[in-house]
């Protein structure tokens, strides 16, 4: 019997084979070492809060279906019917998706389930089928997305018998895609969604408006879209989503159980806006469009109550399209908006957030005014942010803020792999691959005096100053976003030696989905 238990956060892997190849001093050369020799359960990532394989499996072949059982409703029969089309392309399989009991791939609502909470799940797989159970149908897709790593990466295989019993550790697990400094069509970005979803992923934060473009459709100011959007870094052609576009995105995510975090950034990083419309600035000037990369430059007007309106505006149009609970304002770097003012303005802007239902995400630079109460801060600092700012943070958070980490030296994709990667950026130096995944998120602001009690999640933002592509999106992202999605989901503690095998594991199913992944040289990829 092969055994995998995470207890007490230490992942115990029996059996594994692990061999590399070796110099001639006898030392293992970077990008020789052979990949471990492991077994399916061995391979999962992220890694299951506890794993028994035992037993024959189920073997899944031409007469196997997929079973929603009685009553499962039609959400259950949604997750099946997504699980199947999943899982028919690689297998080569017909898995209709069926009602009742017997023998096959069976979801099970159990609202009383143990040791799963909202978003887990139990897998138990014999001869005579596979079973997945949750208290909720996200539950049931997150079990399916193992589900599919546990089958060969192409044609008709076998469930491996045993049992899984999984929960997330944290309720936030977030990616952020910057759409605003270069244009990226919804269908791209649905392409990510899925690429997100497999690994449990659950928050797709969308950074719609910068200096350099507005990307959404607003129709009490058309202008944004219709002239703000029609720029991007080093002056490309643009672009914007209609509402119809957005909202099929959110729906699309939400069948995947991706939550969608829009992003209209302000005080700051509103040069687009102020091209659309003279009345945004303070001289009633329009500006130029702008297709740099600076940062800090622009303003909105914080002593004009027309600003005010069209905050109210446009977020309130963003919220009727948004059925989640938060907004993102944003709030970094408005180096150009005196203190006293970024203060004023932002509590103006939350309070319109809170008008129209919704919940306050900002940037940590929020801590240095007066968050609202229940306000989201994101941390993006680094290793040499100021203590001072730290400081500010650990004060909003232990008066009950909830932060998402998103350490710039740790989490940013858009940061260089090493000097000789393009594209990217290294202000804040380069992340590899296990500088990405080896940290802690409950102790990473400690030392600062932020209580682990206070960290909702992690996210990994995209920014895409230099990222104009699918391929350099999936480069940048790849496998860097496997790190995010263990660190949001698995209870740790963090083991580099075992993961990056599991890394290694995932190697040919990102290359089956044409997965445009960086081969990491510390990795030891088949």
């Amino acid at each position: 019997m092969r055994v995998l238990r995470r207890t007490l956060g230490t992942l115990l892997v029996l059996g594994a084979a692990v061999s590399c190849a070796t110099s001639p001093g006898g030392d293992a050369r970077p990008g020789d070492e052979r990949p471990a020799v492991l077994a399916p359960y061995e391979q999962l990532l992220p890694a299951p809060a506890s794993a028994r394989a035992e037993g024959p499996g189920y073997a899944v072949g031409a007469g196997t279906v997929i079973r929603t059982g009685a009553g499962g409703g039609e959400e259950v029969r949604r997750v099946g019917e997504l699980l199947a089309q999943q899982l028919r392309g690689p297998s080569g399989l017909p898995l209709p998706v069926v009602d009742g009991d017997g023998d096959g791939i069976r979801l099970r609502l159990d609202p009383a389930a143990e040791g799963v909470g909202a978003e887990g799940y139990r897998l138990e797989s014999g001869p005579g089928g596979a079973t997945l159970t949750a208290r909720t149908p996200a539950g049931l897709f997150h079990a399916g997305q193992t589900l599919r790593q546990l089958m060969p990466v192409a044609g008709p295989g076998t469930v491996p018998g045993g049992e899984i019993t999984d929960a997330p550790r944290f309720a936030y697990r977030g990616a952020m895609l910057d759409i605003a400094r270069h244009h990226f069509t919804a269908e791209q970005v649905k392409r990510y969604v899925d690429q997100l979803a497999q690994y449990k992923v659950n928050t797709l934060h969308l950074h719609l408006t910068d200096d350099q473009g507005w990307r959404i459709a607003i129709d009490s100011w058309p202008r944004l879209a219709e002239y703000g959007g029609g720029s991007e870094v080093g002056g490309g052609p643009g672009g914007y989503w209609t509402k119809d576009q957005y909202r099929d995105l959110v729906a699309y995510a939400a069948q995947r159980y991706v939550d969608v975090v829009p992003e209209i950034d302000m005080p700051g990083h509103v040069n687009a806006a102020q091209a659309s419309y003279a009345e945004l600035n303070c001289d009633g000037k329009a500006r130029e469009r702008y297709t740099g990369i600076k940062v800090g430059f622009s303003s909105l007007c914080v002593g004009k109550e027309r600003t005010y309106e069209f905050l109210d505006e446009v977020l309130g149009e963003l919220a009727e399209l948004t059925p989640g609970r938060y907004l993102h304002i944003g709030g970094d770097e408005a180096l150009s908006t005196p203190a006293a003012d970024y203060a004023a303005f932002m509590d103006r802007a939350q309070q319109i957030v809170g008008r129209h239902g919704k919940t306050v995400v900002a940037w940590h630079q929020l801590a240095t005014a007066r968050p609202a109460p229940g306000a989201v801060l994101q941390y993006w600092g680094h290793d040499r942010t100021a203590a001072t700012e730290k400081a500010a943070v650990a004060t909003a958070a232990k008066a009950g803020h909830p932060l998402i980490l998103s350490p710039a030296d740790r989490l940013y994709l858009d940061m260089k792999y090493d000097l000789t990667t393009k594209p990217g950026l290294a202000w804040a130096g380069f992340v590899p691959v296990r500088r990405a995944y080896d940290w802690n998120p409950g102790t990473y602001l400690a030392a600062a005096g932020v209580p682990q009690s206070a960290v909702l999640g992690v996210e990994a933002p995209l920014w895409t100053e230099t990222i104009a592509t699918r391929t350099d999106l999936e480069f940048m992202a790849f496998p860097r976003v496997l790190g995010l999605a263990e660190l949001g989901w698995s209870p740790g503690p963090r083991n580099w030696t075992e993961y990056r095998q599991r890394v290694a594991a995932q190697g040919p199913r990102l290359d089956a989905q044409d997965i445009a992944y960086y081969r990491a040289p510390d990795v030891p990829w088949p």
